[in-house]
């Protein structure tokens, strides 16, 4: 059961990006955010005639550093909906030649307000 303040997930996605040259993990996770969008689309606004702002869009990005990472930046990249943006400790720094390759992590949740008589346009 959904809780009506929260509202109920109509879709999840993941994503995962990097920045191989300079340790920028709000470059990574700007483009872990890109791809889980990428994997998403939802007809179903269009189909019941829901106002995209009707939409509350949590993300939840993991990196190594969390505190490092600019959430306006990435509230930014979200095309739609009312987002939130969280840091968690996650994703990975991996040594390579020296460097760090910066790994992110993120999930993008959509939710919406309990809905009543969905019927969809024929």
């Amino acid at each position: 059961m959904s809780d009506p303040m929260i509202g109920q997930r109509v879709i999840i996605e993941m994503g995962m990006g990097n920045d191989l040259h300079g340790m920028d993990y709000t470059k990574a996770a700007k483009r872990a955010i890109e791809d889980a969008l990428r994997h998403s689309s939802l007809p179903l606004f269009g189909a019941l005639e829901l106002p995209h702002d009707a939409m509350r869009v949590q993300v939840t990005v993991g990196v190594q550093e969390p505190d490092a990472l600019d959430l306006e930046v990435l509230r930014a990249v979200l095309p739609r909906g009312r987002a939130e943006v969280r840091a968690v400790h996650g994703g990975l720094n991996v040594p390579s030649n020296g460097e760090t390759i910066v790994i992110a992590q993120a999930s993008v949740e959509a939710f919406l307000s309990p809905q009543d008589g969905w019927a969809l346009k024929v």
